[in-house]
């Protein structure tokens, strides 16, 4: 009895493990559709530079920058809540400050992408 209760431990634990990655793949994702809303919001404005009145291709390409910016902070929040229920056994997650450092530098390439596409 006490080896059947060891394996199944052994299958939790690499479960968990299981988890942990696809919980840093899930969060890779998400950030590649921020990345995306990004390239949506340079090709409204590439695409409608011509359009008259000017603010307005300039708006609506600033609203896939929120909609990016939003994104890469869900995804850090979802993935920190899912990391902080785990417990690592023989894989060593990417620390939550990696993720935050990733979505601090996402959001400012995205602000910075906003603003340039608003002044052009």
């Amino acid at each position: 009895m006490s080896d059947s209760n060891e394996l199944a431990e052994t299958r939790t634990d690499w479960a968990e493990d299981r988890t942990i990655l696809a919980n840093e793949r899930t969060f890779a994702g998400w950030m590649r559709t921020g990345m995306a809303c990004l390239g949506v919001a340079l090709g409204l404005k590439a695409v409608f530079s011509g359009f008259s009145p000017t603010w307005v291709p300039k708006l609506v390409a600033n609203v896939f920058v929120i909609v990016a910016i939003f994104i890469f902070w869900s995804a850090r929040n979802k993935s920190c809540q899912t990391l902080r229920r785990m417990q690592d056994h023989a894989t060593t997650p990417q620390p939550t400050t990696n993720m935050t450092l990733i979505a601090v530098v996402m959001t400012v390439g995205a602000v910075a992408t906003g603003a340039i596409l608003w002044w052009l």
